[in-house]
């Protein structure tokens, strides 16, 4: 890729639109990729009043940041609900502490810009629905031409280390 074709402006792309159902329902331009960036992910997102981004959840392999940009929303961290506006920046290291999903309670659009690393692979923990999501080959939201295996399985649905591995009489 040209160093020219690194420089993206977000007018130049379009919105991506996700709406699975309820209360989910946002809007996305993924910077990142647009840019050739490999390591590192950034997507803008829009809210709608009413409207939630992501499940609830938390990452083991990969770190993200959000900053805000326009409009007011809250952040649910971990058991906190706390009210974010234009210039907040909020740091989500990786693991249960930084469980989070953004929120739009307001009555205006809420957009704001999503960083992460692209470490692959990554779990990643929904605790409101007591899954895990297993990403390889790619990171989660990441490009490329690798495949990408993506899999969600039940928290508890545990099996021993040995289970399967050796006749049960024997385990």
């Amino acid at each position: 890729m040209k160093p020219e074709d690194r420089i993206v402006h977000e007018t130049d792309l379009d919105w991506m639109e996700i709406q699975p159902g309820g209360d989910f329902h946002m809007r996305m331009k993924r910077l990142g990729p647009a840019a050739g960036s490999q390591h590192l992910g950034c997507t803008m997102y829009e809210l709608p009043p009413g409207g939630k981004a992501w499940p609830f959840h938390y990452h083991h392999g990969i770190e993200e940041a959000i900053f805000v940009l326009e409009g007011s929303g809250t952040l649910r961290l971990g058991d906190r609900r706390q009210t974010v506006t234009p210039g907040t920046f909020v740091a989500l290291p990786v693991g249960e502490d930084s469980a989070h999903q953004m929120l739009n309670e307001g009555q205006e659009v809420l957009r704001y810009l999503c960083l992460s690393t692209m470490q692959d692979p990554d779990l990643t923990i929904y605790p409101d629905s007591n899954k895990v999501g297993l990403f390889a080959g790619r990171a989660p939201g990441g490009d490329g031409d690798r495949p990408a295996m993506l899999t969600f399985l039940d928290l508890s649905a545990e099996k021993g280390y040995w289970q399967g591995e050796v006749p049960s009489e024997d385990a």
